[in-house]
Order: C-alpha cells, then structure tokens, then sequence
C-alpha cells in the first residue's frame, strides 16, 4: 500500500516532464522576473545520476508549476556523465550519487576557472534487492563483498544457509551497475573497499533495470537507490558483521546512522549559483522540495512537516 500510494504520488508529480540531451541554453531570464508576468523565461539544463532522475523529474514537474516561466529540462545518464557535462559547460547543475573525485573538481577549475559547488539534496538508502520470495530478510556486508567482489567465495545461496523458491540452480545471479555510475562507485568504494567486482555480474544501465530483472529472476541479487522499490522485490536488512544487528533501509535508519550503506545525494554547480539556478536549489532544499524527496522513496534533509 506504501508503495502503491508513492507510486501514485510521483506520478502526478512527474508525469510529462521531459528529459533532454545536455545542451546548455542560454538564461534569458533577468534576475527575479522568473513568473512574473514580464513574459522572461529561462531554462535549466540538470543532468547526472540515474538515481535521482525520478527526484528530478518531480522537482522539475512540481517547480515549473510554480514557476511557469521556468522550465528545468533533466537527463539521466549516470552522475559521471553529469559531472562531465558540467565539466564541459555544457548543463547548470549536475545531479550526483556519488563525490565528485578530485581529477574531476581539478578539469571544473581549469576548463572555467571556477570550483565546483557540492550541495547535499537529500539522502539514499542504497538498498540491497532481492526476489520478493528470497526467504531471508537480512544479509551483512562481509557477505556482499563475498558475493560481489573479486576474489569473494560465496557463489551459490546455500553457502548462507537459504534455499531460494524458483532457483534450481542455486547459483546467485549478481546485478550490477555500469561504471559511470555513481550508485556502482558507491557500492565499489564502501561494501567492495574498493576492490574490483569480480566478473560475470549482469550490469545495468539505470536502477529501474537492475529492480526489474531482479523482480523476475529469483536467483538474483543487486543493488540500487531505496526510491525503485517496488511489490515485486524485497529489500534486505543490512548488518556490518554477523553477529551485529541488522537495519532496513528506511528515513528514520538513514538519519539515525544505522543503516550502513546510506549516502547523500548531490547537486554540483560550477561556482555559487546565482538566479534562476539559484533560486530552484534554494527551493528543492526548501519544505515543498524536501516533502518531494520523501514522496519519491528517499530521505530529506531532516523531518517534513
């Protein structure tokens, strides 16, 4: 029912908004005249983590309804894509899972002569899915850097004691991400320790694939953004250790600091935004836009009223 009933929600907050390439336009906008009946517009050309798009849809959706004489064109692709592209001048904002690296703040500086700005937007609970009939309900990090990393040892599901309904072959089928994901450097750098994935994993383009070929696949396990949950999978609770508890990924858990695998969700821009840029971070940070971040599936900054 809670999902069904955010489901609905984003919906009707993101229906209709279109996701574009990574041209930036140009802001024809004077400084607070957004809406104001003078007939200026602008445009904000966002781009990056494939995490936040759902987030940024509605954002956008939500904002031009308040703001009809702006308009905030979004496009996925991946946080590393959306760093380059706001590398390269070429978006306003880039939409990040992940830091932005220091080779990547360097390029920002040189090619603009700018820092990049780092503002935190929200919160993930990156959750670990399985099959929504996977007969167990937690797992630790040491058995994910078994399962996922190069060198682990845990390849079939009878090795932590499960017999999974629908998987015969009681091989564990690992999905994944691609690497310009900031969701996989997530994953790599804090579950991994930064060692490689071992090889042989089905790595996905977006986290709505990587929850769809789970829902179908009992075999499988992988990892995505809290906000792509749906009836059909099931999220584990997390533990580092065997022995010590285990946390479901939730808001309460992720301001708490228990759910292990939590991480905060960025917008980069280059220098201190100013107008109309400004002013749309200024309201996603804000309580209509933190109140979005909840509806999506994710966490907000603190407590929505």
């Amino acid at each position: 029912m809670q999902y069904m009933m955010r489901t609905a929600a984003l919906l009707l907050l993101a229906a209709g908004v279109a996701q574009t390439g990574c041209k930036k336009s140009d802001d024809t906008t004077t400084p607070g005249t957004e809406g104001d009946g003078s007939g200026a517009t602008s445009t904000i050309q966002v781009q990056g983590s494939d995490t936040m798009v759902n987030l940024a849809q509605a954002w956008a959706e939500t904002y031009h309804g308040v703001k009809p004489n702006v308009s905030v064109e979004v496009g996925g692709g991946g946080s590393g894509v959306g760093i380059a592209a706001l590398i390269n001048g070429t978006i306003d904002i880039a939409n990040a899972s992940r830091d932005m690296k220091a080779d990547e703040r360097a390029k920002a500086k040189n090619n603009s002569g700018k820092d990049a700005n780092e503002i935190v937007v929200g919160y993930d609970a990156l959750a670990v899915f399985v099959h929504k009939d996977f007969p167990l309900d937690e797992i630790t990090i040491e058995q994910l850097y078994g399962i996922f990393a190069e060198g682990g040892k845990i390849t079939k599901w009878s090795q932590l004691g499960a017999k999974v309904p629908g998987c015969d072959s009681d091989e564990i089928i690992r999905v994944s991400r691609q690497s310009n994901s900031g969701t996989y450097e997530f994953f790599r750098e804090h579950v991994l320790q930064k060692q490689d994935f071992r090889l042989g994993s089905r790595d996905m383009n977006g986290s709505k694939e990587v929850v769809e070929l789970i829902s179908s696949t009992p075999c499988a396990i992988g990892y995505s953004g809290m906000g792509y949950a749906t009836e059909e999978v099931k999220m584990l609770k997390v533990a580092p250790k065997a022995g010590e508890p285990a946390f479901e990924p939730s808001i309460k858990n992720v301001h708490d600091k228990t759910y292990p695998i939590a991480r905060p969700l960025f917008m980069y821009t280059l220098g201190e935004p100013t107008g109309a840029a400004k002013d749309y971070i200024d309201w996603t940070l804000g309580p209509d836009g933190q109140r979005i971040v909840e509806t999506t599936g994710y966490v907000p900054l603190s407590a929505v009223e």
